[in-house]
């Protein structure tokens, strides 16, 4: 069923995050998220995904030539990492309690630690 109040789009992941690559031409990779697309599910991944980028000459590049890039990935593709022992771990979301005021976090499913600060 479609969502009817809130449109946003909730990814497990988040921008800082340090997560694997669990599958792809990537696949094994770490590194930390640079960028969040939630309208297009992809996620910008430092390190993974590098492809080269023909640069035409400019004044930032003056002779131009080939640039290596980190692009998008889709966000199913990557797991963020348990803070415990450093495994890929799926992310649940839990209500808590602080001073009166309640929040949404995210928490490890593998140890129950929350990922959020």
């Amino acid at each position: 069923m479609a969502r009817k109040r809130n449109k946003q789009n909730k990814l497990h992941v988040r921008k800082g995050d340090i997560v694997r690559v669990i599958s792809g031409a990537s696949k094994g990779t770490e590194g930390r998220v640079l960028m969040v697309f939630p309208s297009d599910d992809r996620v910008l991944v430092e390190g993974a995904n590098v492809k080269i980028k023909h640069q035409k000459p400019s004044q930032e590049y003056p002779k131009g030539g080939r640039m290596e890039r980190e692009m998008p990935i889709h966000v199913s593709n990557v797991l963020p990492l348990d803070p415990v022992n450093n495994q890929p771990t799926r992310v649940g979301r839990k209500k808590i309690e602080e001073d009166g005021k309640s929040r949404w976090v995210r928490y490890s499913k593998l140890s129950g630690e929350v990922l959020d600060n």
